[in-house]
């Protein structure tokens, strides 16, 4: 085990999308498969994924059920944080969204390679997604995760302190909100 995990917010129903994206098959490969994938490739171990609306099989990480998934990414994100705490040999975590299949393990590594204890992805400037998360902002950001909000308001009632770690070279923040 690294010092470093992965998280995969994978609980939401899709609405835009017309159903769960966990499943959902691209380039031979479930968005979920992909997203633990890359997270590992970039250097989490372990890898947590956060389940909900949609809840089977994910070979290669720990499964989080979250029951709440209805109330929004929040409750994924104080879920899967809240898994992941208890891990006496992990300091950070990386935060990332099941439905980004243009992201990749380097930049994955990128961020883990940061001595950051608080960065984002940036893609052309642009902040994004994932999220580096030291050990000491995970209660302030499960605090501040509500509804559909994940860590976004924390990030930017931090803003002077979060790193922004350039991957728009070898990565894309897009997200898949409707069907290819």
């Amino acid at each position: 085990m690294g010092d470093v995990a992965g998280l995969v917010l994978a609980a939401g129903e899709g609405r835009r999308f017309g159903g769960p994206k966990a499943p959902v098959v691209i380039d031979g490969e479930r968005l979920v498969d992909r997203a633990i994938r890359v997270l590992r490739e970039g250097g989490c171990d372990p890898v947590y994924v956060v389940l909900g609306a949609w809840s089977g099989d994910v070979p290669d990480a720990v499964r989080v059920a979250n029951p709440d998934w209805a109330e929004g990414m929040g409750s994924s994100l104080r879920a899967g944080l809240a898994s992941v705490a208890p891990l006496g040999g992990v300091d950070r975590v990386i935060v990332t969204l099941v439905d980004l299949p243009g992201l990749t393990g380097e930049a994955v590594a990128r961020l883990v390679a940061s001595p950051a204890r608080i960065a984002q992805a940036s893609y052309d400037g642009e902040r994004g997604h994932p999220v580096l998360l030291g050990r000491e902002h995970f209660e302030g950001v499960s605090s501040a995760a509500q509804g559909d909000r994940g860590a976004r308001d924390y990030l930017r009632a931090h803003a002077d302190e979060v790193i922004l770690v350039e991957v728009g070279d070898v990565a894309s923040g897009e997200d898949l909100d409707v069907p290819l």
